[in-house]
């Protein structure tokens, strides 16, 4: 059988209902903290930013980068602030990928978390900050990583993948001028999968926003391929009708 409202209570509801501040202080607190996933492709290998964990309780262990937000903050001013602190760069753009509420996901306590992803070409953001032993580590050599932050990666892989195939961004990932053979090369470490060459070449050709230069690899251990630019412009002025890519 429920229990009845007492008067006292309706009647304290009915003054927090008018007193927006005084509502508001009576609801649990509950901490919000943001974690930024930051991918980045190199030598052919996709890899992630990892930096040692600071809380005793996990002594040694990696961790993704993260940190309270600030009471004055939203969560993207808290992204930034945080990404600058712990590498120095300000030049990465990060995107919204889910919160993560378990509630035994921190051992101190309930805290909530919102994670944030990029994906960026290694040789063009440069670590202004390497503490805490920050770098970059191997994505398929990651087996365990402190708090729920291996559950995040996952997350975040799983969007990448999604977002990769539907949308060209993995361009920005590869030199001014590349070869097929380096954008399946990509595709295939992000995806983590084997794609064949021939309808690999064939859906690419098809989508008509390759621009071949004129040019051939040079000093490479393999037959010479085309160079190939990605038709930036031409995307932005039919990407209204870009269906993404399907492998």
């Amino acid at each position: 059988m429920k229990k009845a409202h007492t008067h006292t209570n309706t009647k304290s509801n009915e003054e927090l209902i008018k007193n927006a501040e005084a509502l508001v202080k009576s609801y649990y607190s509950v901490p919000i903290t943001v974690d930024c996933v930051i991918f980045g492709f190199d030598e052919n290998e996709l890899k992630v930013l990892l930096i040692r964990a600071d809380l005793e309780f996990y002594k040694g262990m990696w961790s993704v980068l993260g940190e309270l937000m600030l009471p004055h903050e939203n969560l993207d001013e808290a992204a930034y602030r945080i990404l600058k602190e712990r590498t120095g760069m300000d030049d990465v753009y990060l995107d919204q990928v889910g919160a993560f509420s378990r509630i035994d996901r921190h051992p101190g306590g309930r805290v909530i978390t919102v994670a944030y992803c990029s994906l960026l070409n290694i040789n063009h953001h440069q670590l202004k900050i390497t503490d805490h032993e920050l770098h970059w580590h191997s994505f398929q050599s990651i087996t365990e990583l402190s708090f729920d932050h291996k559950e995040i990666l996952d997350e975040c892989y799983k969007w990448l993948q999604k977002r990769i195939q539907e949308h060209p961004l993995g361009f920005n990932l590869l030199p001014d001028k590349f070869s097929l053979r380096e954008l399946q090369n990509l595709y295939e470490a992000i995806l983590n999968t084997k794609l064949d060459r021939r309808n690999f070449r064939k859906k690419f050709a098809s989508m008509d926003l390759l621009i071949d230069v004129g040019e051939m690899e040079a000093d490479v251990p393999h037959r010479p391929g085309k160079l190939y630019k990605f038709d930036f412009d031409k995307y932005e002025k039919s990407k209204r009708k870009w269906i993404g890519i399907d492998f």
